[in-house]
C-alpha cells in the first residue's frame, strides 16, 4: 500500500494544504454523537478497501447546489491527502439546478482551482485540488443520474430535506444522514460570505476527519 506522507499529498495547491492543516486542528472539536455518524462512511470505506473494491460515495441533498458539491469536492481532496486508494466521488440531489455560484466561490477561497467549462442555467465547472491531479466534472443532477453508480456506493444525505424524501436510495450499500444547516438561508445578507466559508469548512473538517480514520 502506498505511504500517507506520498506524492498526492504534495500536490495539492499551496494555499489548500495551508487550509487543510487548520481543519484538521478542529477534529478535536466535532462532538462525539456527530463523530458516530461519520465513523459509519468511514467504516464503509475501510470495507471497500479491505476488499479490494472501488470506493464509491455519493452525497445528496435536494437540489445538488451547494452542500453535496462541497461533500463530493471534499471526499476526493481527502482521499488524495490521505492517499486512499480507487475512491470516486459524486453528487446529486431529489432534483437537479445548478452548482450554486456562491459555492462555488467558497471552493475556490478555499484554495481550489475552479474553470466555467460551459454556460447556461447548469454549467458544468472543472474543480482540480492540485497540479497534476484529474479535475472533477461538477454539475446539478438527480441522484441517480447515469453518470452516477447505481450499486455499492455509500449515501450519505448532507440535508434533513433530502434525507426525509428518500428514505431508501436505490443500490445503495449503505446510506449515512449527516445534515448541515443550508447557506442558502443566508442569500443576499451581510453574512451571505461568511456562511457559505462557514458551511465549507464544516464540511471539509468532517470529511478529512472521516478519511483520517481510515488505516491503509
Amino acid at each position: 500500500m502506498p505511504s500517507r506522507n506520498s506524492d498526492n499529498k504534495k500536490a495539492l495547491n499551496p494555499k489548500l494544504s495551508a487550509y487543510i492543516k487548520t481543519v484538521k486542528e478542529d477534529f478535536s472539536k466535532i462532538p462525539g454523537d456527530r463523530k458516530e455518524e461519520l465513523d459509519k462512511i468511514a467504516v464503509f470505506i475501510q470495507k471497500q478497501v479491505k476488499a479490494g473494491q472501488p470506493v464509491q460515495l455519493t452525497y445528496i441533498c435536494t437540489h445538488n447546489s451547494r452542500r453535496s458539491h462541497f461533500g463530493q469536492i471534499w471526499a476526493a481532496t481527502a482521499a488524495a491527502y490521505y492517499n486512499i486508494p480507487n475512491v470516486k466521488t459524486y453528487s446529486g440531489g431529489t432534483e437537479a439546478t445548478a452548482f450554486n455560484e456562491r459555492a462555488v466561490a467558497a471552493c475556490e477561497r478555499a484554495g481550489f482551482d475552479i474553470t466555467k467549462t460551459s454556460d447556461g442555467k447548469n454549467p458544468i465547472y472543472h474543480v482540480s485540488y492540485g497540479a497534476g491531479a484529474e479535475p472533477m466534472k461538477a454539475f446539478s443532477k438527480k441522484y441517480d443520474d447515469a453518470s452516477n453508480p447505481q450499486s455499492n456506493f455509500c449515501a450519505i444525505m448532507t440535508c434533513s430535506q433530502a434525507d426525509e424524501a428518500c428514505p431508501v436510495v436505490k443500490g445503495a450499500a449503505a446510506r449515512v444522514a449527516v445534515p448541515y444547516d443550508d447557506p442558502k438561508a443566508f442569500d443576499g445578507s451581510a453574512q451571505e460570505k461568511a456562511k457559505y466559508d462557514e458551511r465549507c469548512k464544516q464540511i471539509a473538517t468532517e470529511t478529512m476527519y472521516v478519511f483520517s480514520k481510515v488505516k491503509i
